[in-house]
């Protein structure tokens, strides 16, 4: 079957995004920073805003649990755009191929609402797409398989005539067990061709 849609991650495919680049500057020594990312602002824990938890509860409730941290803590949402380094040039190439193919495009996003509905307007390549499926506005994330029936919903084709390009192993896993075909999005040059190879015309 041919590809008749490509669905597109956000974070670390289109624009670059790091707690790191924050951190670096509150917490300089590296091990102290792993620490505070690892058992503090973890990812598990902003996986929950990305579910849709507002920042003000994620914020005291993790506050509360660590007050000595509590400054740093509040950066995490406070500073965020400190956080985005900007777009990712293989992505967009990407992106900018699929749409000049008239191949159309769609959004599938762990991204919390409230900081994709502020910072909306800084993402040029959301007018690209025809729909973007936002994990805090549905209330689910990645991996779970619900939004991906969610957004293969709005695409109205099978899975296997839509490809999705996304840098986490596990979200990738858990498309193709969907039959959607996936293509793992390191930003080393391979998307493309392995795209090609699906069958794409770009």
């Amino acid at each position: 079957m041919a590809i008749g849609a490509v669905i597109f991650d956000f974070g670390n495919v289109l624009v670059g995004w790091d707690p790191e680049n924050l951190y670096r500057r509150l917490i300089p020594d590296p091990e102290a920073r792993r620490a505070f990312l690892r058992d503090v602002c973890s990812p598990a824990w902003n996986l929950e805003q990305d579910r849709g938890r507002s920042w003000a509860e994620a914020i005291a409730q993790l506050s509360a649990e660590h007050p000595q941290h509590a400054p740093l803590i509040e950066a995490f949402h406070a500073c965020w755009d400190e956080m985005v380094s900007g777009p990712v040039a293989e992505g967009h190439d990407i992106l900018e191929r699929v749409v000049a193919a008239g191949i159309p495009a769609y959004g599938l996003t762990n991204w919390s609402a409230e900081t994709y509905d502020t910072r909306q307007h800084h993402l040029p390549f959301v007018k690209h797409m025809e729909y973007v499926a936002v994990s805090g506005h549905l209330k689910m994330v990645k991996p779970d398989p619900a939004i991906y029936h969610h957004l293969l919903e709005q695409i109205d084709l099978p899975p296997a005539q839509c490809a999705f390009i996304d840098d986490n192993p596990a979200n990738i896993e858990a498309a193709r067990r969907l039959g959607i075909k996936a293509v793992h999005f390191r930003n080393d040059g391979t998307a493309l061709e392995e795209l090609r190879g699906l069958g794409l015309g770009i």
